[in-house]
């Protein structure tokens, strides 16, 4: 089993900044891969970003490529997502996840944490 635990996000104005953190445990987190899903209000659950357990790779929706960037501490067992321009339509429950089932690991995964709220006003 991984247990995650989301924190950083807020209120920030559209071309602002924030960096989610994630918190990772069990025994289950070891060498998985791990990202954010995000989800707005009335929207499909989407796929934000994912680092392999290396680091080596990363990969971003469209929508975030060049303005997020995925990063991980193994040693500390912590995920993070930079959240940089930010847009009002950026709004959005943020989601850690590991231990994807598919390749590339934009989608499959198996844990999910609670979520942190992300709000972006214009």
């Amino acid at each position: 089993q991984v247990q995650l635990v989301e924190s950083g996000g807020g209120l920030v104005q559209a071309g602002g900044s924030l960096r989610l953190s994630c918190a990772a445990s069990g025994r289950s987190y070891s060498g998985s891969t791990a990202g954010w899903f995000r989800q707005a209000p009335g929207k499909d659950r989407e796929f934000v970003a994912a680092v392999t357990w290396s680091g080596d790779h990363t990969y971003y929706a469209d929508s975030v490529k060049g303005r997020f960037t995925i990063s991980r501490d193994n040693v500390r067992n912590g995920v993070y997502l930079q959240l940089n321009s930010l847009k009002p339509e950026d709004t959005a429950a943020y989601y850690c996840v590991a231990r994807s089932l598919s390749w590339p690991p934009i989608s499959g995964y198996r844990y999910w944490g609670q979520g942190t709220q992300v709000i972006v006003s214009s």
